[in-house]
């Protein structure tokens, strides 16, 4: 299949979940993830229409950055981003949907040179194999981020384990999508966390229907 016709499939799959629910598509932003795609793959989606594109390497950010100049490009790290390689692209950046620990948002408020729009990711399944804020700590966490102007944290990000099935994908994203109202209801300035960042090529249906508002499908537009 081509990358036209995939995103005609996904596109169509997105309004069929959204009216499942009876959202709207304007309310959910497809961030087209191009890690370890050429160039030309971005730009082929850049030319279908879609303005949000994700990568998980500082190297293949700033790559992507250099060749693709368009100013209207939304860029979002979503990769887990070591505390020394924030100088390279937090300026960069208009959204991090990894951030899972103090040690980076102090980093990020050091060198950022504003606010930088903040997912802070939940491990709500707690796989020891997944980075992530526990459940249970995420409310101390966030009120840690109050001492950081140049953290803004816009949401909640996680990702489900692999070989859930379509209950268990159910009950992770109702959990995040929970947690996501439980913070924006307590309307910190820091921490409006009005959106959540979740699902993939494989679940992005299930996360839609359970309130996600940016989902991250990569494989999808290319397989």
């Amino acid at each position: 299949m081509t990358i036209i016709s995939n995103c005609q499939r996904i596109e169509s799959r997105i309004q069929d979940s959204v009216a499942t629910v009876n959202r709207h598509a304007d309310e959910v932003t497809c961030v087209a993830v191009t890690k370890q795609r050429p160039v030309a793959d971005l730009q082929a989606l850049y030319e279908v229409g879609y303005r949000h594109f994700g990568e998980n390497r500082p190297e293949g950010l700033l790559e992507k950055q250099s060749a693709c100049q368009q100013e209207d490009i939304k860029w979002h790290f979503i990769g887990s981003l070591q505390t020394r390689k924030v100088k390279q692209i937090i300026n960069q950046i208009d959204y991090l949907h990894s951030l899972d620990r103090e040690s980076l948002a102090k980093e990020i408020n050091k060198r950022a040179e504003r606010p930088v729009a903040c997912f802070v990711q939940v491990n709500v399944s707690g796989e020891t194999s997944k980075s992530g804020v526990s459940p249970e700590r995420l409310e101390s966490f966030i009120d840690e981020l109050a001492i950081y102007p140049n953290v803004l944290v816009v949401g909640l990000m996680t990702m489900a384990p692999i070989e859930a099935n379509a209950n268990e994908l159910s009950v992770y994203f109702k959990r995040l999508k929970s947690l996501q109202e439980e913070i924006a209801a307590k309307k910190l300035s820091f921490a409006p966390c009005t959106q959540t960042s979740m699902g993939m090529s494989g679940d992005y249906q299930i996360a839609i229907q359970e309130g996600a508002s940016f989902v991250r499908i990569g494989s999808a537009f290319f397989d």
